[in-house]
Order: C-alpha cells, then structure tokens, then sequence
C-alpha cells in the first residue's frame, strides 16, 4: 500500500502567498491502516492536524489526529482535504466533499476562492471558571466564561487583550479539556471579533487557526451582536481569517487554503 502526503496552508489570510493560516497535513489512503500508524504518521509530520482520507462508495472516511490524540472535530484539516481532493482531481470542480467522521457527516463546496465547510454549531454555556483556567492566561480581566462539550470560552475586555495573552501553558493542561478559546469583539476595520486558541493537552501550545473553535464563536457573538454573518480573524503569530454564516444548528466556515508541498510516504 501507499500514500500521498500533501500539506496545505488552511484559512489562510487572503491574498497572501502561503505561510499564514494554519498548515495540515492530508493523507490519501488507498486502503486501511493501523490507528497506531496514523497517529505515528501525525507525530512525524508534527502539525496542529493530519488528516487520513479513504474512499468509500459515497465520499470519504475522514480521521484527525494531533501530534499525540485523535480529535472529534477539526476544521482547518477537513479545509485542507477538501481542497487537496478537488486540486489532485478526484473530484469535479462543481462536485461537494462529502466526510464521514466522528462529528457525523460533514461535507465541503467551492465557492470561487473560497471553500465552505458544513459543521455542527457547538455553542457555549456559561460557567464558573476553575482556578487553573484563570492562572493560566495569567489573571487577565475577563468579560464571561463559557464552556462547551470541547473547550472553555473566554471573553476579554479588548482586542489587545486577547492579541497580549501569554498564557502559561503547563497550568492549562491540568484542564483537562480540549483546550481554552480567548476572544473579543474587533476595533479593527475588516474584522468583527478576533480569537486565540490554546490546546496544550492535545500537544498543541497555540493552533495558528482553528475552525472547530469558530463553530463555538459563531453562535457566541450571533447572541451578542444579533447578526449572523461575520468575517474573523485568528490572531495567532501566523495569522488566519475565516468567514463564519450561523445557520440555526449549523455554522457554515469558509476560508481560502494553499497546497505547500506533496509527497510519497515510503514507511
């Protein structure tokens, strides 16, 4: 059996010519492998996310894993195989993505430039943060604190505060949760609300984009600003924007994303 490799800048910032957004590796599979394999390939390749594609009669068997875990959802990677399996020409240009994952099905459409992703809303309840939360991003002020079946919310007072977060990421994984999202509403021109996203338990520091996060973001600011479309930026040292639509039980992500390079596994 073999496997292409390719690595594919996701949710990049527009008009850039690759090296922002969040880079993933895409692995097309020609038959079944070892999920000791898998994570192993994921820990060689030491991205935020490898994702494992098999074709199956009505799309594709799609997997994520960190360099150290299988995750539930991940966005930036399922951007990434969508384009990698219309650029390599295994689907038509007009033909949706269609992925069977354990997040249920998810599917993907071009739209000129940019890729829609289908996904789950996962909104966030407010609660009563653990004291680790709260030393962790280093006793900043915060707004609200919210959590969902993946991660804590965290709104800030200000843009800068989230861009200024230097979090001590020891303390953040004693959480024991998929990770920590730190947001605010924008005062810069272009964007409505900003974000960060620490995940140190999945062996993740800061994800440079993450588009499952924004399935929490979007309905956390649909509430807060009663409107339903909004353009985000990630503001990591890379920097990534997606566009978030909230559709009742669904948010709609899109994002442009970039092929890096492609390759021959021979392990």
């Amino acid at each position: 059996m073999s496997a292409t490799m390719i690595q594919v800048d996701a949710f990049v910032v527009p008009g850039s010519r690759g090296f922002s957004g969040n880079p993933a590796g895409v692995c097309l599979l020609d038959g079944a492998r070892e999920d000791a394999w898998m994570q192993g390939v994921a820990a060689e390749m030491n991205l935020a996310e490898t994702a494992f594609l098999r074709k199956r009669a009505d799309g594709y068997d799609l997997r994520w894993f960190t360099p150290v875990v299988e995750v539930d959802l991940c966005g930036h990677a399922t951007l990434a195989s969508a384009h990698a399996l219309w650029e390599q020409g295994l689907l038509g240009p007009d033909e949706p993505a269609r992925f069977h994952t354990r997040s249920g099905l998810l599917t993907a459409r071009a739209c000129g430039e940019q890729i829609e992703l289908d996904f789950p809303a996962e909104p966030a309840k407010a609660t009563d943060p653990p004291a680790d939360l709260l030393a962790g991003l280093g006793g900043v002020a915060v707004r609200r604190i919210a959590r969902n079946r993946f991660d804590y919310l965290v709104e800030l007072e200000s843009e800068e505060a989230v861009r200024s977060l230097d979090p001590d990421f020891r303390t953040l994984r004693r959480l024991g949760e998929r990770g920590v999202i730190a947001t605010a509403q924008s005062d810069a021109g272009g964007f409505d609300f900003v974000s960060r996203f620490f995940a140190p338990a999945c062996g993740i520091d800061e994800d440079p984009v993450t588009g499952s996060a924004h399935c929490c973001l979007g309905p956390w600011w649909s509430e807060r600003l009663d409107r339903t479309e909004f353009v985000a930026f990630q503001a990591s040292a890379r920097g990534g924007v997606v566009r978030v639509k909230v559709n009742g039980n669904r948010v709609i992500l899109g994002g442009e994303a970039i092929t890096v390079f492609r390759a021959e596994l021979l392990v």
